[in-house]
């Protein structure tokens, strides 16, 4: 099995074909189920976020894997698979890895180093626990890429500034990150839309408006903003025309389906406005919420994701260089495990047969030196030598093996020590798939929390499962 990667973001598509593609919550559920049902994949879990889609599946075969999850896209999202894969990319093994921690490290995203996309791919990772599609090596995986999330931003100054797509966005819009002074208008209230109204209120806005088309959340968003000190007001969005004739800024991040900010809408508000201020629109959205016509109405600014694109956020050449050391390290540390990990069916194997040999033999001579009146405590004498060199004359080998499995060609060891040895394979498969269902108890144990991490008493008990399972 191995790693594949099949996706397109802000670098490889246009926010036309990006918003389309998208996939959200009940629609991402049953892609979910169906990547997993492919006859290829045995696990998957999809990072899908307003700049990208992106599949991750542990696959059995590369062309079946991707044809598979290329017709899922295409179905799910109704974008025809010709005009879909001219904008897809396919990382496989090695890249797909390393894409996948440069991705959480935030190397990948709009806002190079934005602090969002951990908290997206934390969420992707525990979605795909809960439905189920999840495994044990994409589990791992996931957890290394929060690793190397966490570390980016703990040990470089890629998020020095806070930056993130919203105070980006608002930056570009009105040429300042100081909004002392204007009444700011945000339609929604999901994740995106509390980030925006934080923002907002900690740069200075003079009022925080909230549109929503469910009241109470836009409540919450704004109970929040009050309790800070910054004067807010929550509107329905039927009322949105009335709302925008009072704004400076409006930043519309709904996750509506379709447009939720009109050209007639705008219209309305500039009819109504009663200040020369120019009106400035920033869509967050994807898809798009604010129809593109509105950036032509006199007086109207309108800065979208297509504006937003591959933005440095201010990162230095040195933060980025830092973060991708951290990556080569975390992968190369992670490709000497899973190559070392590879030799332990094998080292079980031959210490399962070593052991078979051994108690066959103290079988045979505890009969015959019964005959001879030797019994009790001085036949567990024998037996416990004769098991002590056996595996002192194991150990050396089986630790070198071990040590050697993690070079680019450790398999080749493995592989020698089973012809040397003369391993069953049945045994070295049994040992494996012993090893899967080990690791599965062990998921069902241990929910994926928050941060990847485990409780430390249920962590020991699967430990003890797992050392058990290995003797």
């Amino acid at each position: 099995m191995s790693v594949l990667v099949v996706g397109l973001s802000h670098k490889s598509a246009p926010v036309s074909v990006l918003e389309r593609a998208a996939v959200s919550g009940d629609t991402l559920g049953k892609l979910l189920h169906d990547v997993a049902g492919l006859p290829d994949i045995a696990e998957t879990f999809v990072v899908s976020t307003c700049n990208r889609v992106e599949v991750y599946a542990e696959v059995d075969r590369f062309h079946a894997g991707v044809a598979g999850v290329c017709e899922l896209l295409s179905r799910h999202s109704g974008i025809p698979a010709q005009e879909l894969t001219t904008n897809l990319y396919v990382h496989y093994e090695d890249r797909a890895v390393q894409h996948l921690l440069a991705v959480s490290s935030g190397l990948e995203s709009v806002v190079v180093g934005e602090d969002q996309i951990i908290g997206q791919v934390r969420s992707a990772l525990k979605l795909a626990d809960d439905q189920g599609t999840l495994g044990r090596s994409l589990r791992d995986l996931g957890r290394l890429a929060l690793r190397v999330g966490k570390r980016a931003r703990a040990e470089t100054g890629i998020d020095r500034l806070g930056l993130n797509l919203v105070s980006v966005g608002i930056e570009r819009a009105v040429g300042t990150s100081d909004l002392s002074g204007r009444e700011v208008l945000i339609v929604g209230a999901g994740a995106m839309s509390g980030l925006a109204v934080a923002t907002a209120a900690r740069a200075g806005a003079a009022r925080v408006t909230v549109a929503n088309r469910t009241r109470a959340k836009a409540e919450r968003l704004a109970a929040g903003v009050a309790s800070g000190g910054v004067a807010s007001t929550v509107v329905e969005l039927t009322d949105l025309p009335a709302a925008i004739a009072t704004a400076d800024l409006v930043i519309s991040c709904t996750g509506a389906a379709g447009l939720v900010i009109t050209p007639a809408d705008v219209r309305r508000a500039l009819g109504e406005r009663e200040t020369d201020r120019p009106l400035v629109v920033l869509d967050l959205a994807m898809p798009r919420d604010v129809a593109p016509e509105v950036g032509e109405l006199p007086g109207v600014g309108l800065i979208g994701m297509d504006e937003l694109r591959d933005t440095s956020g201010g990162v230095g050449a040195a933060e980025v260089a830092a973060v991708r050391a951290i990556v080569e390290e975390e992968y190369a540390a992670y490709g000497s495990a899973v190559r070392a990990a590879r030799v332990t069916p094998t080292v079980v194997a031959l210490r399962a047969k070593a052991a078979t040999v051994v108690e066959a033999e103290l079988g045979r001579l505890a009969g015959r030196l019964a005959e001879e009146g030797v019994s009790g405590h001085a036949l567990e004498e024998i037996a416990q030598t004769v098991r002590r060199v056996v595996d002192k004359l194991l150990h050396a080998p089986t630790v070198r093996v071990k040590e050697l499995a993690s070079s680019p060609d450790g398999e080749e060891y493995a592989a020698a020590l089973r012809v040397l040895f003369d391993l069953d394979p049945r045994t070295v498969d049994a040992v494996t798939r012993a090893e899967v269902e080990s690791s599965n108890l062990a998921a069902n144990l241990l929910h994926l929390d928050a941060d990847g991490s485990s409780n430390t008493g249920e962590r020991d008990e699967i430990e003890k499962v797992r050392v058990e399972g290995n003797q």
